[in-house]
């Protein structure tokens, strides 16, 4: 009976990976951990102005713009702060002075997807948080006329599963080992 090398070979270099993917979790849950303790101390600073250029550095931070005049209109998914499902209306807003180019406003939360029409501009206070499109948009603490405000962005909101990652890879390369060693075993001693 040959003892079989090369799917000896192929499983524990699986193995080897699993175990890293875990090792590399585990690292990924320490740096989780540094941004979300990051995110809660600018939580706690005082308020700036609208950034000129978007800056992650600025995440959670509450500041202030000046919509000069809402451009146009989006609605993504959202809660308010009861909560309840339905859309966010952020109003792409044109600005001028130390706001910068533009600024993306949440402006508040309604079951229905149509924006608003009675909000004009004006100062907008709130929380920077990230806008997958434009790299940073301002919650405002306050809704526009017809809108319930949004629910406030946390840095409690964002997930840290790593440790579970870490787990599931460990786990996964223990029961390779054990399928594989069971294997092995039945067929040697066939």
């Amino acid at each position: 009976m040959k003892f079989p090398l090369i799917p000896t070979v192929l499983v524990v270099a699986a193995i080897a990976t699993m175990i890293a993917l875990g090792v590399w979790q585990l690292q990924r849950k320490a740096e989780k951990e540094a941004l979300l303790e990051t995110y809660r101390a600018a939580m706690e600073m005082p308020p700036i102005a609208w950034p000129e250029t978007p800056d992650e550095d600025l995440l959670y931070r509450r500041a202030t713009g000046f919509c000069v005049e809402p451009m146009s209109w989006r609605a993504t998914a959202g809660q308010n702060r009861d909560g309840e499902t339905g859309w966010q209306h952020i109003a792409s807003c044109r600005t001028g002075g130390a706001e910068g180019p533009g600024m993306q406003a949440v402006m508040g939360w309604s079951r229905s997807i149509d924006s608003p029409e009675d909000w004009a501009g004006g100062a907008v206070t709130g929380t920077i948080t990230l806008d997958p499109e434009y790299g940073l948009r301002l919650v405002s603490e306050n809704a526009a006329p017809g809108l319930e405000p949004v629910a406030r962005p946390s840095a409690e909101d964002i997930p840290n599963n790593h440790l579970l990652y870490a787990i599931q890879w460990f786990l996964f390369a223990l029961i390779a080992g054990v399928i594989y060693l069971l294997a092995l075993r039945r067929r040697l001693r066939d």
